[in-house]
């Protein structure tokens, strides 16, 4: 299973990111339409520094050349298995398995343990090994809700499998995002189901206070990163509830979200939920504006008319409320403007977590440009209340995710959130 000692594709390593360092994924290509991605799926885990190996069925290789996968990937490409038994080295090693996209066929081939394509041949090896393998649906409708199909799905969820939930839209069972697959694939390969059994309460982006209809406070929080945490923690095998306010980014649509508007919304949608469910942890990673105007408008203002006597007032602080009602895990973020003295941001956020009864605080200083607000990255300091103090350097909000979710795994009881081995 050599390759030769420099491709192209070595260009695109680690350009992301490192998480993925050291990691060997097979990536399962079968004959959906769909497989046109599968080419920048490789490439993005291949950013994130992973070796990817493709195994493709005949009927795929005919829809899509292994010659472009090859390219893609600077590693070879298995459509039979021959001399080399593929099946078995790519067992040994790789340390998960993706297929993308996986039809109707495969997933019941797989359930079944027939192993008559190379897919599904290294799919039945590696969950045999205890290695993670992850699928993504794609195929139409009428087979995604076929009792065939969807007594697969539940047999693989049973042996382990993780099945990234398709988007069915349009009467068709779509594949997921790239960036949905490759935060699946991650969190997947480097954490297994470790939330499993735990209950979250995320809250993500900014919300508005008006003055009239088209005028408002806000700031500049895009809910990037709660909603990072959502998708993290959802695959890492946790029920998980997104109360998230104006965004432009993509929400997941596989966890339970609420939309809001205001700060007022968004308090009383966290407490109804905490009044009707139990959660073992709440993640208040959005942004509420801490002023409202004192007197809002039905109409809209008249540029031309006199400018109206306003003042503002504060809003209700969520995390008070939240930990009147709430008992468990609670974790807050803090955006200082500290002009790049994180002494400064250290003792605000030590502040926070006296006065304003969270567990787990993490702070960031948002003067510092390419970091926090709208960006994919970020630097912060985690800081609890046992007296854990953890820096971030600058990382993919990816990576901080899975970073907090650490720190908040190992603080839940044991007897949650406890299974650290491969789905």
């Amino acid at each position: 299973m050599e390759s030769l000692k420099w491709h192209p594709a070595s260009e695109i390593k680690f350009k992301y990111s490192d998480e993925l360092r050291g990691i060997c994924i097979a990536l399962g290509i079968t004959s959906s339409v769909a497989l046109y991605r599968a080419p920048d799926i490789a490439r993005e885990l291949i950013r994130r520094g992973a070796t990817v190996f493709t195994v493709m069925s005949r009927k795929a290789a005919r829809l899509l050349s292994p010659t472009v996968m090859e390219w893609a990937t600077g590693c070879k490409v298995f459509v039979d298995f021959r001399g080399e038994v593929g099946h078995v080295s790519l067992g040994r090693e790789c340390n998960s398995m993706l297929i993308a996209p996986a039809t109707a066929n495969t997933l019941v081939k797989i359930a079944l343990g027939i192993a008559d394509t190379s897919v599904s041949l290294t799919a039945i090896n590696l969950m045999g090994l205890g290695k993670p393998v992850i699928v993504a649906p794609a195929m139409h409708l009428g087979l995604w809700r076929s009792p065939q199909v969807q007594r697969a799905i539940n047999q693989l969820l049973r042996c382990g499998v993780t099945v990234i939930p398709p988007d069915v839209t349009e009467g068709k069972v779509k594949i997921p995002t790239t960036q949905d697959i490759v935060h699946a694939v991650t969190a997947t390969t480097l954490r297994g189901r470790d939330l499993r059994g735990l209950r979250f309460l995320i809250t993500a982006g900014p919300t508005r206070e008006y003055l009239d209809p088209i005028r408002f406070i806000t700031n500049p929080s895009t809910g990037k990163m709660g909603i990072v945490l959502a998708r993290e923690a959802f695959f890492r095998g946790a029920d998980v509830t997104l109360v998230y306010g104006p965004t432009n980014e993509q929400v997941p649509y596989y966890v339970r979200g609420i939309s809001v508007t205001t700060t007022e919304e968004m308090l009383n949608a966290v407490i109804k939920e905490l009044d009707m469910s139990k959660y073992d942890v709440v993640i208040m990673a959005s942004a509420p504006s801490d002023f409202k105007f004192s007197k809002t408008f039905k109409e809209r203002l008249s540029a031309d008319k006199a400018i109206p006597d306003v003042s503002l007032v504060p809003t209700p602080k969520i995390s008070l409320r939240v930990r009147e009602r709430f008992k468990g895990l609670l974790v807050g973020f803090a955006a200082e403007y500290a002009h790049g003295d994180m002494e400064v941001v250290k003792e605000r956020a030590l502040n926070k977590l006296r006065t304003r009864g969270f567990d787990i605080v993490v702070a960031n200083d948002v003067s510092e440009a390419g970091v926090g607000f709208a960006s994919d990255f970020n630097k912060v300091i985690i800081m609890c209340r046992d007296g854990l103090i953890k820096e971030v350097s600058k990382a993919p909000k990816t990576h901080i995710a899975r970073v907090l979710l650490d720190i908040v795994r190992d603080r839940v009881a044991p007897s949650k959130g406890s299974d650290t081995s491969s789905p």
